[in-house]
């Protein structure tokens, strides 16, 4: 079941189209990869989901509802650009941000304490923000992101400023969430955590939708014919009329080898080729990155 639906959702900002007919579909307790190049139209969605702005044509439906503004409230948005009041003490603010989201003061205080806890800054809830780092910054905005236990989170860019120690953290935290019943939609550049994050994405370039669905279909689907194989010992094998050989690597234990096939040869035909050779020890699709598959995508566009 879908939490979340963004239906032929069209925006338009003077000469400049920054949706065009964008539909996503985001099933609940996922997390949703939203993914694009800059100026792809990312960020209108966003707004648009946040009610911030409007969509000139289209519809949004939470849980199978039209999506209205009171929808807010059940709705945690991380922006790009954070928006902590420097001046004002970190555990003062937290508190602020928690009864705006309709918490009691009481309920707000013991959330607050057991997140601060549990990402190490409760040492910093009487600092003022401009006092701490960037890193620890963005993880007082996560908790208050989080706090009121938002049926749909949005997380746009949320590892910056992260060393890579607190970026494993708050992943794990957003998996932590997920398991606890949270669906997220997670704007991000960042492709290897696309691969260690997201169940499903979908890839919006110059305002329109050019790829959706699962992750593991979509980097079977760009498979694209080529192969990992692994011999036992040292093998070395040439390419013939129906595969090229792209990497060889070699020692006295094993030979790890990719190829292409060059025709519609099956896969079994290939393997009884192959084990003239030697020993296979392991023959696997060469599936692609999702980082691979994303600059293949757009370039085939511009």
């Amino acid at each position: 079941m879908a939490l979340f639906e963004a239906k032929n959702v069209t925006k338009q900002y003077g000469d400049k189209l920054a949706l065009d007919n964008v539909s996503m579909s985001v099933p609940e307790q996922c997390i949703y990869g939203l993914l694009g190049p800059n100026g792809a139209g990312k960020t209108t969605l966003i707004r648009i989901i946040n009610q911030i702005t409007g969509p000139d044509s289209g519809e949004l439906f939470l849980n199978g509802k039209k999506l209205i503004p009171s929808d807010v409230q059940v709705i945690g948005y991380l922006p790009e650009e954070r928006g902590l009041y420097k001046k004002m003490k970190v555990g003062e603010q937290a508190l602020y941000f928690a009864q705006l989201k309709g918490l009691s003061k009481a309920e707000a205080m013991k959330r607050l304490k057991y997140w601060f806890k549990k990402l190490d800054i409760i040492d910093w809830w009487g600092k003022k923000v401009e006092e701490l780092s960037k890193g620890m910054q963005q993880k007082v905005q996560f908790v208050t992101t989080i706090l009121h236990e938002p049926k749909l989170l949005i997380f746009d860019e949320p590892f910056t400023g992260f060393d890579p120690l607190n970026t494993k953290i708050i992943k794990n935290e957003i998996l932590f969430l997920r398991e606890r019943g949270a669906t997220i939609i997670f704007s991000t550049h960042n492709m290897e955590s696309v691969e260690e994050l997201c169940d499903n994405i979908t890839l919006i370039d110059k305002a329109k939708t050019i790829l959706e669905g699962s992750v593991n279909e979509i980097r079977s689907k760009w498979a694209a014919n080529e192969y990992d194989l692994v011999f036992d010992g040292n093998v070395k094998i040439e390419g013939n009329g129906h595969y090229n050989i792209l990497n060889q690597q070699t020692d006295s234990k094993k030979s790890i080898i990719r190829l292409k096939t060059t025709s519609d040869i099956s896969t079994n035909d290939i393997l009884q080729n192959l084990m003239k050779s030697g020993k296979i020890i392991s023959f696997n699709p060469a599936l692609p990155s999702m980082n691979e598959i994303f600059i293949r995508v757009i370039e085939a566009r511009n």
